[in-house]
């Protein structure tokens, strides 16, 4: 089956994605189950995924709407966790861990609003929440407080100014 899509690969010279599914059973399996094979080959070469279901939808659409969704979820567990530091739990007492865990919570929250508000058709819109915190979060700055304002200063090598200024004004105007 995967050779298949190679030979299309060569043919075609574009990806080829074509969906196959079998029953098969494992040794230890007490029944045979559907499995679902993405064959696809790129230029990078082979890249299969096989899927175990029992639901009734096409394979395209499993792997589409169902597998690749729960992808994204996953990405974005490990997006807070890296770059948030959720995964810092070291502390020998439950509070100390929970306060940690509850402010990653609060910080991934607020990120992916100011992703959904701010950086809609930005570069960064997709980006990992870590490259959210470097380029947008954690930069130098000194502020200036007074009793009307409170004043940003940037450096002026701040290699992301304009990026910043325009997620600042769509904040200001969402």
């Amino acid at each position: 089956m995967l050779e298949l899509a190679e030979q299309q690969y060569h043919v075609r010279q574009r990806k080829q994605r074509p969906f196959f599914e079998f029953n098969y059973a494992a040794g230890f399996w007490s029944r045979h189950r559907r499995i679902i094979l993405k064959a696809e080959v790129s230029s990078k070469g082979r890249n299969p995924r096989f899927i175990v279901t029992n639901l009734t939808q096409t394979g395209q659409y499993l792997y589409d709407a169902l597998y690749c969704a729960r992808g994204e979820m996953e990405k974005r567990i490990k997006g807070q966790q890296l770059g948030l530091f959720a995964d810092r739990t070291s502390c020998h007492e439950w509070w100390p861990n929970q306060f940690r865990l509850l402010l990653s919570g609060l910080a991934y929250t607020l990120v992916e609003a100011m992703r959904r508000i701010a950086l809609t058709g930005i570069s960064l819109a997709t980006a990992f929440v870590d490259t959210i915190r470097l380029k947008l979060l954690k930069i130098g700055a000194v502020i200036v407080r007074n009793t009307r304002r409170i004043r940003i200063m940037l450096s002026s090598a701040y290699p992301h100014r304009q990026l910043f200024m325009a997620t600042r004004r769509a904040l200001e105007s969402g």
